[in-house]
């Protein structure tokens, strides 16, 4: 077994009970449509950094942001009595800034398929060529 493998393990389990944790055991309504992203851990499995997104503007991203901040020693609390781990990791919350990134992307890509440019305009020296050989 590779040794990078138990902490990806690791993270895949925590991630997942971040989730579950999130949606039924947190009452915060400050923390609103939270996804959680991915989750990196540190080898020693000390510290975690979570990468979540959140669905709405900038003030609420804010608003979840310090209500996330908050919960962090419940969360520490539950991920202990759930996840056989010595030691329960830091967790760190860090804003995904990759899915606007793609979405920004889906948007350019949009904007070239909706406005294609004409087959006749691509390469207008390929019809004179043509009149000139015939």
């Amino acid at each position: 077994m590779s040794q990078g493998s138990r902490p990806d393990r690791v993270a895949d389990q925590l991630r997942s009970e971040l989730g579950l944790l999130l949606t039924r055991e947190v009452h915060d309504p400050g923390i609103g449509f939270v996804t959680i992203t991915r989750v990196q851990i540190s080898p020693d499995l000390q510290q975690a950094r979570v990468f979540y997104t959140v669905l709405g503007d900038d003030k609420a991203r804010k608003a979840s942001a310090r209500a996330l901040d908050r919960v962090i020693p419940f969360l520490r609390r539950q991920i202990g009595s759930r996840l056989r781990l010595k030691r329960t990791p830091e967790l760190k919350w860090i804003y995904d800034e990759s899915i606007a990134g793609q979405d920004r992307i889906e948007q350019l890509l949009n904007e070239i398929r909706a406005n294609p440019h004409p087959a006749g305009d691509a390469d207008p020296d390929a019809d004179d060529s043509d009149d000139t050989g015939s």
